[in-house]
């Protein structure tokens, strides 16, 4: 059987002048033969062999094999740049001639031509291949990480009260929750992250940071610079709003406190009014 969106070995059957003709191995006479055009037929192949090829529609909606690898397949995700949006939905690069095509049912965001989003492939009743980035039921809960893996994911979706979403390898469930997200990021980053929790569903609770005594000493650096370009003064303390500390070093109130009072203990720093002070 020839399976649409997958990539599949299948054997030479015809020679023709405009490529060869492919089908299963065991396949019969009334079956369809697939064309692989002549362009992309591997050096020195001959009837009987097996090819391993993808196979989609062209535009003109009819079954084609290629070589090409595209950059997802059937049920899969993949980061996929929009190269057009029109009228009826967004057009994709996947790696293949023909760009996929994003319905806008599909799309949980306005897109912009140039950017990558996480996209998943799936036929839709018309049996053609199409994007989603509804991508969440194509994710997995079944990750080989543990806790303080450090893990590569891309961004799906931001929700303000619960966190950022996160597909793990693009494969795994993953979530950066709210108080874990710091900075501003968009769906469709890439990102490094510290697994701190792995659930019992197998779902993953991520964080940007790294494990806190670790953090302290980044913190505390990075408090020292910045009271080094600033004369050796930094106008912030203990009684500083956290909107203002995380506006001027981008960290929480409570992350400030404890790189503070790690530099106070090793005295290299005392408080003045108003801030503190580089000995």
């Amino acid at each position: 059987m020839i399976n649409i969106g997958e990539i599949q070995k299948l054997e030479v059957k015809r020679n023709t002048s405009v490529g060869l003709f492919l089908n299963t191995k065991n396949s019969r006479k009334k079956d369809e033969d697939i064309l692989l055009p002549k362009k992309e037929i591997p050096k020195d192949t001959k009837i009987g062999d097996e090819i391993d090829v993808f196979i989609y529609r062209d535009s003109k909606e009819r079954l084609i094999a290629t070589t090409k690898i595209p950059k997802v397949t059937l049920g899969e995700i993949g980061l996929l740049k929009v190269v057009d949006i029109t009228k009826i939905g967004a057009f994709l690069d996947w790696g293949l001639e023909k760009d996929l095509f994003l319905p806008f049912k599909e799309q949980t965001m306005k897109l912009e031509k140039g950017r990558k989003y996480l996209i998943g492939l799936y036929l839709d009743k018309s049996d053609r291949l199409c994007g989603t980035m509804r991508i969440k039921d194509f994710l997995r809960s079944d990750s080989p990480y543990k806790e303080n893996d450090w893990v590569q994911g891309t961004i799906y979706s931001i929700n303000d009260e619960i966190g950022a979403f996160v597909a793990v390898d693009n494969k795994y469930e993953g979530l950066i929750p709210k108080k874990e997200l710091i900075g501003i990021y968009t769906p469709g980053e890439e990102v490094n992250l510290r697994v701190t929790n792995v659930k019992e569903d197998g779902k993953l609770d991520l964080s940007l940071r790294d494990k806190s005594y670790m953090e302290i000493d980044k913190d505390a650096e990075m408090i020292l610079n910045k009271a080094e370009r600033n004369g050796g003064v930094l106008l912030l303390n203990d009684y500083s709003s956290p909107k203002e500390i995380r506006k001027e070093l981008n960290i929480s109130k409570s992350a400030f406190k404890k790189a503070v009072g790690r530099l106070l203990k090793e005295g290299k720093i005392e408080f003045i009014e108003g801030g503190i002070k580089i000995l």
